[in-house]
């Protein structure tokens, strides 16, 4: 009677493996045909790699707030800005905190730099 329970249970198991590895390739083929379909209808290179992120992508609200600055401050106080945060958490060690003021400056270079080359001063 024992036997009996053990062998459901082992293909019950088997089943559930199974049944998971075959949604892990439907998710994983449905998430690149919905970028393939994406670049195909013209979407926005921005929504393909926001989509490609998985929306993880800091906002320039939070950049601005990591690195202390304004919508006002020039670039060059921005980078000063980060030259000094990342190095103050180089040296107190604390690597997510520099990671996030890395991540901010990335965030604010690709919003200010394509305004710079639209706007040449």
């Amino acid at each position: 009677m024992l036997g009996v329970g053990l062998q459901a249970a082992r293909i019950l198991a088997n089943l559930i493996v199974m049944g998971s590895g075959i949604m892990i390739r439907a998710l994983a083929q449905a998430y690149r045909q919905a970028l393939a379909n994406a670049s195909k209808t013209g979407a926005t290179q921005e929504a393909v790699n926001t989509i490609k992120r998985g929306g993880k992508m800091m906002t320039e609200s939070e950049a601005r707030q990591i690195l202390g600055v304004t919508e006002d401050t020039p670039w060059e106080e921005i980078v000063k800005r980060y030259d000094k945060l990342f190095e103050r958490n180089t040296q107190s060690g604390s690597f997510y905190l520099q990671s996030k003021v890395v991540r901010a400056k990335e965030c604010l270079e690709s919003i200010e730099k394509p305004e710079q080359q639209q706007n040449p001063s």
